[in-house]
C-alpha cells in the first residue's frame, strides 16, 4: 500500500519534469524539432520523387506494353477480316485478341453488308462501349490529313479512366482501308496494388527515418548542450557567490574555448572580490580601531567639558564672559564628536556581524511611553496605543530605532508628531507622523543613507547623519523594515514594520504568546536613559 502511494505521488512530479524539460523555450527541444523537420522534409521530399518515378515508370510501361499488343492484334485480327464482317467474324476476332498475354478486354464495330453498325464483344459483362470515354471516341473516329509527317490517316488514342475505384487503361484505334474499329479496356489494379504497397513501404521509411533523426539529434543534442547546461550551472553557482566555481575543459572547439573564458572571469572576478573585501574589511577596521582609540582621549575631554559647563551654569560667573560662547560650543562639539564615535562603533558592529538581539516580552505602549519620557517628549508626542499589546523583541534596540524616528520628527517635521500602533497579523506596525511640510521627493530615497544630510547649507547640524541609517540596521535584524513616505494630510510619516516575535532569527525557542510570561517592567523594558551614543535627530 505504501509503494503504490508514492506511485501515485511521484507521477505528477516526474509528469512534471518531463514536461518542464520538454517546454518549446528548452534549446534541446528546439533542436530535436528542427532536426526532425529537416528529417522529415527531406524524406517526404525523397519519398514524394521516388514514388512519383516508380508511378510513371511502372504505369508507363504497362500501358506501353498492352497498347503495343493491341496494336498488333488489331493489325492481324481485325486486319484480316472482310470489309463488311458479320458479327459473328467480329465475335471470333474480339474472342481471339482477348486471349494475348496482356489480359485485356476487346470491341470490335463494324458494319455489314447491310449498312447496319454490328459489334464483337470479348467480355460484354466487362466492356461495353458506354465504358469508352466519349472524347477517346471522337479522336479515333476522326480521320487524319495524310502528309509527309502524317503518313496514317487513323491513329492509335488511349486514355486512364478510372471506374468505381479501379484504374483502366482505354484503348482504341481503327483498321486503315475500311476495316472495323477496336477498342480495348485493361485493368490496372495489378500495378495499382503494386504502388500502393510502394506507397507504405516509403511512408514506414519516412516514419523510420523521423524516428532515427529525433534519436539523432536527441544525440547530438546531449552532446552539444551538457557543455552548455555546466555552464549554465557554474554561472548559477558563480551568480550565488561561490566564486571558486570552475568548468573542466577538454577539447579545441567553440565550446571548449567558452569555457576557458569563464575560467578566466570567474579568476579574475575573485581576485577582484577578494580584494574589494579585503580593502572593505580594512577599511572597516580602521573606523573600529579609529573609534576605540578616539574613546580614551574623548572621555578625558568630556570630563573636562563637564566641568566647564559647570562653571559656566554656576552663580559665580567664574568664566570670563568674552570666552563664554566659545566655551559653550567646545562643549556641544564635544557631545557630537563623543555621539559620533559611539555611532560609528555600533555601524562597524552591524558591519562586522557582531550585534546580537537580547529578546524580551514587553508591552509596546509602556516601552514607547518609557522612551518619550526619558527625553522629556512627553507634551510634545501624541501616544496611540493599546496596552496589553505583547511583542518579543530586544527593548534596547527598540528604544534606539524609536528615539531616532521620534527625535528625527521633533527636530525636522515639527509639531504636532503622533506615535500610532497597530498589529497586522504576524507583524508590529508602529507609524511616527510629524506635521511639518514632509520631505522632498529628491530625499525620500536617501534618509537612511549614511552621512546623508537634506540641506548641503547646514553641514554642522547637530546630527551626524548615522542615526536613520543606525534605526534601519536595528530594524532589519530583528527581521523587520523601516519605510519613509511623505502623508497625503501633510507632514512625513516613518512607519516600522517588525515581526511579533524574531525568535527564529536567534535560534531560540519563542514563549506561547497566549500563556508566556509578560515583562516584568524591568529596566530595560521601561527604557531609562538612552545609552551613551544614541543619536535621536
Amino acid at each position: 500500500m505504501t509503494k503504490a502511494h508514492d506511485k501515485l505521488h511521484g507521477l505528477p512530479a516526474a509528469r512534471k519534469a518531463f514536461l518542464s524539460g520538454l517546454r518549446f523555450t528548452s534549446l534541446r527541444l528546439r533542436l530535436v524539432v528542427v532536426f526532425a523537420l529537416v528529417a522529415l522534409t527531406a524524406a517526404v521530399s525523397a519519398s514524394g520523387i521516388a514514388y512519383w518515378l516508380n508511378r510513371e515508370a511502372v504505369l508507363t510501361r504497362a500501358q506501353d506494353a498492352a497498347l503495343k499488343d493491341f496494336r498488333q492484334q488489331l493489325q492481324a485480327r481485325a486486319g484480316a477480316l472482310p470489309p463488311h464482317a458479320t458479327q459473328d467474324e467480329l465475335q471470333v476476332a474480339a474472342s481471339q485478341m482477348a486471349t494475348s498475354s496482356q489480359r485485356y478486354s476487346v470491341l470490335l464495330i463494324g458494319e455489314n453488308a447491310a449498312g447496319k453498325r454490328v459489334y464483337g464483344y470479348s467480355d460484354l459483362d466487362a466492356f461495353t462501349l458506354a465504358k469508352v470515354p466519349k472524347a477517346l471516341r471522337d479522336a479515333v473516329k476522326k480521320q487524319q490529313e495524310v502528309s509527309s509527317g502524317n503518313r496514317s490517316e487513323y491513329h492509335l488514342y488511349w486514355q486512364r479512366t478510372m471506374d468505381h475505384g479501379t484504374p483502366y487503361l482505354v484503348g482504341g484505334a481503327k483498321v486503315i482501308g475500311g476495316g472495323p474499329t477496336g477498342y480495348m479496356l485493361k485493368s490496372l489494379e495489378p500495378e495499382a496494388k503494386d504502388l500502393s504497397s510502394l506507397g507504405w513501404s516509403l511512408a514506414i521509411a519516412t516514419a523510420l527515418a523521423l524516428v532515427g533523426s529525433a534519436l539523432l539529434a536527441q544525440a547530438a543534442a546531449t552532446t552539444v548542450l551538457k557543455p552548455v547546461h555546466r555552464l549554465g550551472v557554474a554561472a548559477r553557482r558563480l551568480g550565488e557567490g561561490k566564486l571558486d566555481t570552475r568548468l573542466r575543459v577538454s577539447g579545441t572547439d567553440e565550446l571548449a574555448d567558452l569555457s576557458r573564458t569563464f575560467n578566466r572571469t570567474a579568476e579574475n572576478l575573485e581576485k577582484k572580490v577578494a580584494d574589494m573585501s579585503a580593502r572593505d574589511e580594512a577599511s572597516r577596521r580602521f573606523v573600529a580601531d579609529m573609534s576605540h582609540e578616539l574613546r580614551t582621549p574623548l572621555t578625558a575631554i568630556t570630563a573636562v567639558t563637564e566641568v566647564l559647563e559647570e562653571e559656566l551654569d554656576a552663580e559665580t560667573g567664574s568664566v570670563d564672559p568674552m570666552i563664554e560662547p566659545a566655551v559653550r560650543l567646545v562643549v556641544s562639539e564635544t557631545r557630537r564628536l563623543n555621539d559620533l564615535v559611539e555611532n560609528l562603533m555600533e555601524v562597524t558592529r552591524f558591519d562586522a556581524g557582531t550585534a546580537k538581539l537580547v529578546l524580551d516580552d514587553v508591552d509596546i505602549a509602556d516601552q514607547i511611553t518609557a522612551c518619550i519620557d526619558a527625553r522629556a517628549w512627553l507634551d510634545a508626542v501624541e501616544l496611540d496605543a493599546e496596552r496589553g499589546i505583547m511583542v518579543r523583541l530586544d527593548p534596547r534596540r527598540l528604544d534606539v530605532v524609536l528615539a531616532n524616528l521620534i527625535g528625527n520628527a521633533l527636530k525636522h517635521g515639527g509639531s504636532p508628531v503622533k506615535v500610532s500602533v497597530r498589529i497586522d497579523g504576524e507583524s508590529l506596525l508602529i507609524a511616527v507622523r510629524d506635521g511639518g511640510p514632509g520631505i522632498p521627493e529628491d530625499v525620500l530615497p536617501h534618509v537612511f543613507d549614511r552621512f546623508y544630510k537634506a540641506s548641503a547649507s547646514r553641514p554642522r547640524s547637530e546630527g551626524s547623519g548615522l542615526g536613520l541609517s543606525i534605526a534601519l540596521e536595528n530594524a532589519h535584524i530583528h527581521g523587520g523594515e523601516i519605510t519613509a513616505a511623505n502623508s497625503p494630510g501633510g507632514g512625513a510619516v516613518f512607519t516600522l514594520c517588525l515581526p511579533r516575535d524574531p525568535s527564529p532569527l536567534t535560534g531560540e525557542q519563542g514563549p506561547d504568546r497566549d500563556g508566556g510570561p509578560e515583562s516584568d517592567g524591568g529596566p530595560e523594558a521601561g527604557g531609562g536613559r538612552p545609552e551613551e551614543g544614541e543619536e535621536t535627530t
